[in-house]
């Protein structure tokens, strides 16, 4: 894919200075840029660059004054950090919905329907009554159970796994290697010392615009379904829990567990590493620090907890700063003991 200074330009809705007519196809670094590339400098710290870089365009607010002769094409722009955020959005929106068609070979149940524009894999797997939306791109070694609908623009890469009966939202990202819809963990201890499995008959909904990472399994609720709610991203190594409900853009990071039917608010936070027991509820707005773990509910939003056990960030920061110092105050504890035992006995009676 190749455009003109102007053409960018236009689509950013800023004024080219220098050469309309120069060609980019790649986005780079300033540092780093060769011909065809564009940049951008957002940063003064990095304006010393502009003057070798080997970049064909580079984005550049409409604030800035060049120092020094520019013998690249300089395109203005009101925030040329937004603006290159923009680019590679739509950069990756046409990579990645380019891709048209059915590879071979691969399987599609003969009542599955498939919308406009879709794309399917080599060695896919589309089961029976399968609803996939318009643009919908199925990489190759895509699992996708009976019943399940994925709404239009969702992606789902090599290796995904969606079991039956599942809901998959438009414009969702599942990565290579999540796994929706499996089984909860769910058993039954008897007598004997041995476990009876609990059938899990649920599903799993994922609204629209949710994101899931590598590696990362929603289970299907025992009953009912586990809700993941619009906006909502899930980082890679996340183990969300069967009838578990994360509310709207809701973002939880790498290697957290969530066990079952515990219900997260909406615009939460919820740092690597987290562990959070189930049945509990968290409110809304509510932040949760790395490596921390959640025994209990939390019913006042906005707040930040961190520790394990979790309380409250500020007085955890507090009460750290006082742990460190333990073995000095242990030290004069220990002073003032020996002090106290050589003191000479006051007679009362006196």
């Amino acid at each position: 894919m190749e455009f003109t200074s102007r053409q960018i330009a236009e689509l950013l809705g800023g004024r080219v200075e220098g050469d309309e007519s120069t060609k980019v196809n790649r986005l780079a670094k300033i540092e780093e840029a060769t011909e065809g590339a564009i940049s951008f400098l957002s940063n003064p710290k990095y304006e010393h660059y502009l003057y070798s870089t080997g970049a064909s365009a580079v984005l550049v607010n409409n604030s800035f004054s060049p120092k020094e002769p520019v013998s690249t094409t300089l395109i203005y722009v009101e925030d040329a950090y937004a603006s290159l955020s923009f680019l590679l959005e739509e950069y990756n929106r046409m990579k990645t919905y380019s891709k048209i068609g059915l590879e071979n070979p691969h399987f599609l149940s003969e009542n599955a329907t498939l919308g406009a524009n879709c794309y399917v894999g080599a060695f896919a797997y589309i089961g029976s009554n399968c609803k996939i939306g318009d643009n919908v791109k199925i990489y190759p070694h895509v699992y996708i159970g009976d019943n399940v609908s994925i709404g239009s623009n969702s992606i789902l890469y090599s290796g995904a796994k969606v079991y039956a009966d599942c809901q998959i939202g438009a414009h969702c990202t599942l990565h290579s290697g999540a796994v929706i819809g499996s089984d909860g963990f769910g058993y039954a201890p008897l007598s004997d010392g041995t476990f009876k499995t609990i059938p899990q008959i649920g599903n799993v909904i994922l609204e629209d615009h949710v994101s899931i990472g590598s590696n990362t399994t929603v289970d299907c609720a025992t009953m009912g379904s586990t809700v993941i709610h619009s906006g909502v991203k899930l980082d890679n190594l996340i183990q969300i829990g069967h009838n578990v409900e994360i509310g709207k853009n809701t973002v939880v990071a790498a290697q957290t567990g969530i066990s079952g039917s515990t219900k997260l608010g909406e615009n939460c936070m919820i740092g690597g590493q987290v562990g959070i027991v189930g049945h509990i509820t968290l409110a809304d707005r509510t932040s949760i620090g790395a490596q921390s773990g959640v025994g209990g509910s939390i019913k006042v939003s906005g707040k930040a907890f961190s520790g394990s056990p979790a309380f409250d960030y500020k007085t955890n920061l507090k009460s750290f700063a006082v742990y460190k110092k333990l073995p000095q105050l242990m030290k004069r504890i220990e002073e003032l003991e020996e002090k106290i035992i050589s003191l000479t006995p006051v007679d009362l009676t006196k």
